[in-house]
């Protein structure tokens, strides 16, 4: 059973049906004194399934829900009356932006202004528990830029974003740390290097990877495939996350990481081999299809996560080559979760391809077949 080392006695996570969600909620249900409840949209992120049985345990609560709709966010925190909030939903897939950026502004930084005013209010009614109250947002590497070699991001790099998703989150970011300052809201964040592991959605890097290599589909690849991430175990990072909740002083800002560099080749070419090792040898590597590079796609993300070891004792466990291993076994053996979802198109087409033409002012933003 997970300890948390702080008596935490009611959750709100909003974006739970998601892939980070889902499994930051998977140990948190492990609580049993811990009351959980679940808020997402459930739009093509978010799924049920995800959460699977732990929808079905007494301490969890799911509600349908928009984090833009202020009244409902009202009502929540009313009745749940929750004593931390982890805040997770948000519009996530880079590609998905370049075509579709006004969702990413409307729900990454409206919807969030609205979870920020909503728990501001019922936080202000609280009387001996006002000082146990936390807000976290959860936060992304990609907000800094592209990196150059040798250098890392740390909690005080410049705030340089590339892309209509990075740019949405890192003006969430601005929001959570200014009701900080502002209001004395006991805000947390946390900013994040790439997520691998179970239940991600199939248009993401890996879980595409492994799907098309398994289906012996072309696997398209980005530019050169020199394109360089820093690489973490979604179980990691909801271990980070709990700590930080847990033991970090508000206003904090704690940037989370495991030291896993690898280029999107490099990923894409263990995928294969491990593909090739669970499923039969068939040389899967021949499926990596080289495709025009997207819009502003960022060269290198690299995370320091000095202070969040120094500070909070942390530190990601699970090796890079472990936890690809263990993904890959998982997407294996669970085709009943990801069947449905690939049906629905996801990873089949190309998102975030776009015409530019200079003589029409720009991009038109059609998406364009792999």
């Amino acid at each position: 059973m997970l300890e948390l080392g702080r008596n935490l006695t009611s959750v709100l996570v909003t974006g739970g049906a998601g892939f980070i969600g889902s499994a930051l909620c998977r140990s948190l249900a492990s609580i049993t004194n811990v009351r959980l409840l679940v808020l997402d949209k459930l739009t093509y992120a978010g799924h049920l399934s995800s959460l699977g049985s732990i929808l079905e345990q007494s301490n969890v609560d799911f509600i349908q829900g928009d984090i833009c709709d202020a009244q409902l966010l009202a009502e929540i925190f009313g009745k749940f009356r929750p004593d931390a909030v982890m805040h997770l939903a948000a519009e996530s897939h880079v590609d998905r932006s370049i075509t579709s950026s006004r969702e990413f502004i409307t729900t990454n930084v409206v919807g969030t202004l609205n979870l920020l005013e909503a728990a501001r209010a019922y936080w202000q009614t609280l009387r001996a528990d006002r000082d146990q109250f936390r807000f976290q947002y959860v936060s992304t590497d990609e907000i800094y830029g592209s990196l150059e070699p040798g250098r890392t991001f740390n909690e005080d790099s410049r705030i340089d974003p590339r892309s209509p998703y990075s740019a949405s989150k890192a003006g969430a970011e601005h929001l959570a740390s200014a009701w900080f300052h502002t209001y004395g809201l006991p805000v947390l964040i946390s900013g994040c290097s790439n997520n691998y592991g179970p239940y991600q959605l199939p248009e993401k890097l890996v879980p595409l990877a492994i799907l098309n290599a398994l289906e012996e589909l072309p696997i398209p690849l980005y530019g050169d495939g020199r394109n360089v991430r820093d690489w973490i175990y979604v179980e990691d990072h909801v271990n980070a996350l709990l700590r930080i909740l847990c033991r970090a002083p508000p206003g904090s800002k704690l940037n989370v990481g495991s030291r896993s560099e690898r280029t999107n080749i490099e990923v894409v070419q263990l995928i294969c081999d491990l593909v090739d090792r669970h499923a039969g040898s068939r040389s899967r590597r021949r499926l990596i299809s080289p495709v025009a590079d997207r819009p502003g796609h960022d060269l290198r993300y690299a995370i320091d996560p000095s202070r969040i070891e120094a500070q909070l004792n942390w530190r990601a466990i699970v090796p890079f080559a472990e936890g690809l291993d263990s993904t890959v076994v998982w997407y294996l053996a669970n085709r009943n979760w990801w069947t449905p979802i690939r049906q629905q198109g996801h990873g089949k087409i190309r998102l975030g391809a776009i015409d530019i033409n200079p003589l029409d002012g720009g991009a038109k933003g059609e998406v364009k077949e792999p």
